[in-house]
């Protein structure tokens, strides 16, 4: 068995414990001893980061190799067109080269938190949601992808990696899932990562106290 934490980070959040400038990191929202987080989140942006103590389990939800899925909503600048959704699909070329396809949809603003501080109205008076799904993990890659395609990102929640989702988690929130432990590569076919055992109650993080520097 294998233990999972479902954190939903919020913004201006680093995706790690400790920070010599006093920003805010995972040890404000979550004080599970011994756990490392299966790859990160930028700061600036929120939503779904998985932890755990169980190496094996990290490097395969992180490693490229496994490709899990990554889902994102992303609110742009501008209404997002049909030409830019196609590009997004069919994938597009960046300074490090071609991205793989994505699926990329128009989404209604999804029921989240508001982001403190949120998209200043003046400055932004018409945005729009699209969901972008990548298999990739490029640094900031779907900010890059939508700028590509003539519509910055404003604001960047991921939502799901692989089968897990954000759903129910509240910035700073957390979950546990009990898992299978993943098995060998040669190893009989069976419950591997992504199998769930049990779910355990959400667990309640206390609000962020360590205060940014100005």
């Amino acid at each position: 068995m294998s233990t999972l934490y479902l954190l939903h980070k919020p913004y201006r959040m680093l995706s790690q414990f400790t920070d010599k400038q006093a920003r805010a990191t995972l040890a404000d929202v979550i004080t599970v001893p011994g756990v490392y987080a299966a790859g990160r989140l930028d700061y600036d942006s929120e939503g779904l980061l998985l932890l755990s103590d169980d190496g094996e389990l990290i490097h395969r939800i992180s490693h490229p190799r496994y490709k899990q899925p990554k889902t994102y909503w992303a609110q742009v600048e501008g209404e997002i067109s049909d030409a830019a959704l196609k590009a997004l699909r069919q994938g597009v070329t960046l300074k490090d080269g071609p991205t793989q396809p994505a699926k990329a949809r128009r989404i209604d603003p999804p029921t989240i938190a508001p982001r403190q501080p949120d998209i200043d109205p003046k400055r932004h008076p018409s945005t729009s949601w699209l969901e972008l799904t990548i298999s990739e993990g490029r640094n900031r890659q779907v900010r890059r992808m939508t700028a590509h395609v003539g519509f910055p990102t404003l604001r960047l929640i991921r939502a799901a990696i692989g089968p897990w989702r954000l759903d129910g988690l509240a910035p700073g929130e957390w979950r546990k899932e009990t898992l299978h432990t993943p098995r060998p590569a040669n190893a009989p076919p069976g419950r591997g990562v992504g199998q769930r055992v049990a779910q355990q109650k959400n667990q309640h993080a206390r609000p962020t106290t360590k205060r940014r520097k100005p």
